[in-house]
């Protein structure tokens, strides 16, 4: 009857306790990363795609005031000029400065 009587005792190694104390944090870390990750992802997308619109929009605007430098640059432009400050055109002493 004294067998019978005795409750079994488990035994544990050293370090279980431990390594189960791991594996629980580790189940319970690993969706937590996750959705953060997926949430930081997200973040840097949405600053990429405002970024690209920033871009585009300062693109726009170097072509519009590129196309303002050639139309200011135009030989009829500057002849224009030219003719209401008073000043005669003559194209033998205009010299082109190629780069």
């Amino acid at each position: 009857m004294d067998m019978k009587k005795r409750k079994s005792k488990k035994v544990r190694l050293k370090g279980e306790k431990f390594v189960s104390i791991l594996i629980v944090l580790a189940i319970i870390a690993f969706p937590i990363s996750t959705v953060l990750t997926k949430a930081i992802l997200s973040e840097t997308n949405i600053a990429v795609e405002k970024l690209k619109g920033e871009i585009k929009n300062q693109e726009e605007v170097n072509e519009s005031l590129s196309m303002q430098v050639d139309e200011l640059a135009s030989l009829d432009k500057i002849e224009e000029i030219a003719t209401e400050k008073g000043l005669s055109y003559n194209n033998s002493n205009i010299k082109s400065i190629h780069e």
